[in-house]
């Protein structure tokens, strides 16, 4: 193990003398409820919760190339923007996708990019040190595509030496590979524009030039012989030739189908999926094919960015950065469920007013997900954000029932109701094999993840372990007892790994699906004494730190050495009691260390600092630090072992 991984799995605090049980939980209970006072001090007067979704910065360069392409980018955001990226640069002149990460290529190209544009002076040290760590690097030819798009637009790098990406892919049927239904719902909103966009092929004027980030090395092809990289190279060459002379009519035909396909599926605030990335492309896409800029589409689009933007004063002055995305159904669920766990009654008002807000956010209508599911009727899916009617996840609604199952509403029928028609919808969107995904059923085709532009992040939707537990955790509490929750039970115990933990894909990482799964399963009446639960238990309590908490750097998801190791988190630990918790272990050694982790490291406030990102947009290239974490589960498992307890 490296140095550098040793010392971030140690505390700076040595390892203590255990407390009694006693002791612990007198502080246990003071840390919950100062917790449980700050969570409930959140709460928006409308009843739900959200916390900011931070992510990285190249949300707020894209955001400044856009306007740039689109000739609106003012001098004031510009300005704005610029100091928050430069507050985010390091040491070593890297931009990094997550807390005390290693420097990204391509985010830190794109940031360059933005300061230059903001006028910064390449000659002033924090540029200097990032050019050169860019071309120590492989310069701008070893960025990933989506970089090298945004370069492209503005005639710093050739389309001709971008993977081709023709629209005749929407006209793709459901049997024929590579269509659209082929790729997750995050992806297809993506590349459908990015194909109208690569075809158009537009260059407009950036007003600098970044051509001293490249190194002038060619790029190596591929081995002339039969693998998947050589057969798309050969394949893209074919597309290339195409795109020169395309079939007319195919052609215009596709890039009206692609329009109606992106108009179709905007939502109510202007957005795409409520996610940044289709979002930026699809304004890109329609404003090429001639839609104006007062046009209702494109002015919602922009209008609709306005409240993702964060402003905030700074000593250097305001700073503007962008979220990706927003979580306030996810944010809301999780906390009602940890305001309950802590002993905030069921007819509390707040409880009440979150209840509300659920019941009103039910998504009645059917979207991208009826493709693969036709006759599951619609309702009883929620989504994650505020606006997202396209695009119900089934994580989402796994945890909006169990919210809605733990308060006392005072119209149960409607209550009722809703639960009925989300376990419906969660039947109905299990995967063949037994196990739930994200946003689709038996999103697994693995043909999309080999063509040459799809470098940026996970591109399918296959079930995952933490989805699949959420949803046999809410399946068991609500009542449902037949194969469909024992076919989830049997997906979850196969897929453990061989450490005894399970991989977290929308968290990190085995500590958040360790977290996930044993509750489940507990839950699910399968015995404490199963052997995949002790080995999960064994694996928890091996990868405790020396300072009683639990953290797990997000290199994990590429380098095994990680797993299970890294700095301790408010979040990470509260995921790992709620574990052992669920197998009974709240006399245990691990235990009384991990709360009094919690209680040792709580603010004054009731909250918890966490710069750390725990949170996982795609394995390996992009995460997110859900602000509310850090509140919501140290709570929850303070709660429940208070509850548990007695």
């Amino acid at each position: 193990m490296t140095d550098q991984l040793q010392q971030s799995a140690r505390s700076a605090a040595t390892a203590a003398e255990i407390p009694s049980q006693g002791a612990v939980r007198a502080d246990a209970r003071m840390a919950a409820l100062a917790a449980r006072d700050h969570l409930l001090s959140l709460q928006s007067p409308e009843g739900w919760w959200k916390g900011e979704l931070q992510t990285n910065v190249t949300m707020d360069v894209e955001d400044l190339l856009l306007r740039q392409f689109l000739g609106i980018r003012t001098a004031t955001e510009t300005e704005q923007a610029a100091r928050w990226i430069r507050s985010q640069q390091r040491e070593d002149g890297t931009w990094a996708n997550f807390h005390g990460g290693p420097g990204d290529l391509s985010t830190t190209v794109e940031a360059y990019t933005a300061l230059k544009l903001a006028g910064d002076d390449v000659e002033a040290a924090h540029m200097r040190i990032t050019r050169d760590w860019i071309l120590a690097r492989g310069g701008l030819e070893e960025t990933r595509v989506f970089t090298r798009i945004w370069l492209a637009l503005f005639g710093e790098w050739s389309w001709d030496d971008l993977p081709a990406m023709p629209p005749e892919v929407v006209l793709l049927p459901k049997w024929c590979p590579l269509n659209v239904s082929d790729w997750a719902c995050w992806a297809r909103q993506t590349v459908v524009p990015l194909t109208v966009v690569c075809t158009l092929r537009p260059r407009r004027d950036l007003g600098i030039s970044v051509r001293e980030l490249r190194t002038g090395r060619p790029a190596s092809p591929p081995r002339r012989e039969w693998s998947w990289a050589y057969g798309f190279h050969s394949l893209d060459r074919v597309l290339h030739r195409y795109h020169r002379r395309p079939v007319k009519s195919l052609r215009e035909h596709a890039m009206r189908r692609a329009a109606e396909w992106i108009v179709a599926r905007q939502e109510a605030d202007g957005s795409w999926g409520g996610i940044q990335p289709p979002w930026v492309y699809s304004i890109l896409a329609l404003h090429l094919l001639g839609y104006p800029m007062d046009h209702p589409v494109i002015a919602q689009g922009l209008s609709g960015m306005e409240r993702f933007l964060i402003r905030e004063q700074t000593p250097d002055g305001v700073v503007r950065r962008l979220e990706a995305c927003q979580s306030p159904v996810w944010d809301t669920v999780l906390g009602v469920q940890a305001l309950h766990d802590a002993g905030v009654p069921a007819d509390h008002p707040s409880l009440r007013r979150a209840a509300d807000y659920l019941l009103a956010e039910e998504i009645r209508v059917k979207g991208d997900w009826a493709v693969q599911r036709p006759d599951l009727p619609a309702g009883g899916g929620w989504a994650f954000e505020f606006d997202n009617d396209g695009y119900p996840d089934i994580d989402d609604t796994a945890e909006v029932l169990l919210a809605l199952n733990r308060v006392d509403h005072p119209d149960p029928e409607a209550v009722r109701g809703a639960i009925a028609r989300g376990l419906r919808w969660l039947r109905g969107m299990r995967s063949k094999d037994g196990g739930w995904a994200a946003f689709d059923a038996d999103n697994t085709r693995q043909l999309v993840r080999k063509l040459p532009f799809c470098d940026f992040g996970e591109v399918i939707d296959p079930p995952s372990a933490d989805v699949t537990a959420h949803v046999v955790e809410a399946l068991a509490v609500l009542g449902e007892d037949d194969e469909v929750l024992r076919g989830g039970v049997k997906w979850l115990l196969a897929n453990q790994e061989r450490d005894g933990s399970w991989f977290g894909r929308w968290g990190a990482n085995h500590v958040y699906g360790t977290g996930a799964v044993v509750p489940a399963l507990v839950a699910a009446g399968v015995d404490r004494q199963h052997r995949s639960l002790r080995d999960a238990v064994r694996w928890l309590e091996q990868h405790q730190n020396a300072d009683g908490g639990w953290g797990e750097d997000l290199r994990s998801y590429d380098d095994p050495e990680w797993i299970g190791r890294g700095a301790s988190t408010a979040s990470q630990t509260g995921w790992a009691l709620m574990a052992l918790l669920a197998m009974n272990r709240h006399d245990s050694d691990a235990v009384r260390r991990g709360v009094g982790y919690l209680a040792r490291s709580q603010r004054a406030d009731g909250g918890w600092d966490e710069p750390q990102f725990t949170g996982t947009g795609f394995p390996g290239d992009f995460y997110i630090n859900y602000h509310l974490y850090r509140v919501i589960f140290p709570l929850t498992a303070l709660g429940r072992y208070l509850r548990d307890g007695e």
